[in-house]
């Protein structure tokens, strides 16, 4: 097929970009490489598919509505996965208006995109975050989402209503994928494992919020990429016991589906990082602090929804997987 993946210089746009070429699909890859982290491993991840038959890469922001435009109609896309977006609950709270550009004006140009160019399938990345002040466990995408803590769970939120509506108006498939704290290698410089790793080995103090009281359903980047190109393979489809008397948010008449991407086994931090203390054969100096706005004490996911549609759960432990991001880091950065 012929794909176009939105943020594909990212940490999993990257990933699923080099699964997607290996399997012979033609990737479009679009990026806008902007400088939210560190633009140099952004770079590096995109160097790796760089030159690979069947890719081909457009430095592009989600809302340049005219470049996109020209993008679907030179390209003609079969499928589109749309990983692009201002990312990050606390930086929502600093910056907003990116997480409107970004996540809200670029998304429905996405839409307009496949509106006008006949894309069979939308996937694209939704966020545990939209659970919000939810506290019932495990998190399923039958559970009413109504409540969201920061600008960054609101936008992805808003993004699967958006999606509904191109679903119900104009028979687009179009499946949301809320994804549970990525980790793994090439992973992103803001998110705690990363930065754990980087002060542990600089002999500094981690700062650990909720007192470390957080549970987080940690899932690997493999399980994620997995996740998503089963869900890009199974294209949405109607519910035909969908009944607006008592209406099932996972769900739709329209082509609609929404998914868990998680590993369904939340892990204490504290545990998470004395995991990492193994793995990089160091202790750490905590620095225990309250939570943060924005932050959300506990993510459980149930990925029932996710098992019975496409068979796949995902299944890579932390001990596995926090050891191949420390090799990966030693590597990468030489330490």
């Amino acid at each position: 097929m012929k794909i176009l993946v939105t943020g594909a210089a990212g940490f999993i746009g990257a990933t699923l970009c080099e699964r997607l070429l290996a399997r012979g699909d033609e990737v479009i890859g679009l990026d806008s490489i902007n400088d939210y982290y560190d633009v140099r491993l952004k770079e590096a991840r995109l160097a790796r598919l760089q030159g690979q038959q069947g890719f081909t890469f457009l430095k592009l922001a989600l809302e340049d509505r005219v470049g996109l435009e020209q993008l679907f109609h030179e390209h003609k896309p079969q499928r589109v996965v749309n990983l692009a977006a201002q990312a990050g609950v606390r930086y929502s709270i600093e910056n907003p208006m990116a997480y409107i550009d970004a996540n809200i004006v670029g998304f429905t140009n996405i839409l307009e995109g496949c509106r006008h160019h006949g894309v069979e399938h939308l996937v694209y990345a939704s966020s545990s975050s939209v659970y919000g002040a939810n506290t019932r466990m495990p998190f399923s995408v039958h559970h009413n989402v109504d409540h969201p803590v920061s600008l960054y769970a609101a936008s992805k939120k808003a993004n699967e209503l958006m999606a509904h509506t191109y679903s119900h108006l104009f028979k687009i498939p179009t499946t949301g994928l809320r994804f549970f704290t990525v980790y793994g290698p090439w992973g992103r410089p803001d998110m705690a494992l990363f930065m754990f790793t980087k002060a542990i080995l600089a002999g500094k103090p981690i700062d650990v919020f909720n007192y470390g009281n957080h549970r987080r359903d940690f899932t690997y980047i493999d399980d994620i990429v997995e996740g998503v190109i089963r869900t890009l393979d199974h294209v949405a489809q109607p519910n035909p016991a969908w009944n607006g008397d008592q209406p099932d948010p996972g769900t739709s008449k329209a082509p609609y589906r929404l998914y868990n991407i998680g590993s369904n086994r939340p892990i204490e931090l504290l545990r998470y990082i004395e995991v990492l203390e193994e793995c990089l054969g160091k202790k750490a100096e905590k620095n225990l602090l309250p939570l943060q706005p924005g932050d959300v004490p506990d993510t459980y996911a149930d990925v029932d929804a996710l098992v019975e549609d496409v068979g796949y759960r995902p299944s890579t432990p932390i001990e596995v997987g926090v050891r191949n991001f420390v090799d990966w880091y030693r590597g990468f950065y030489k330490v």
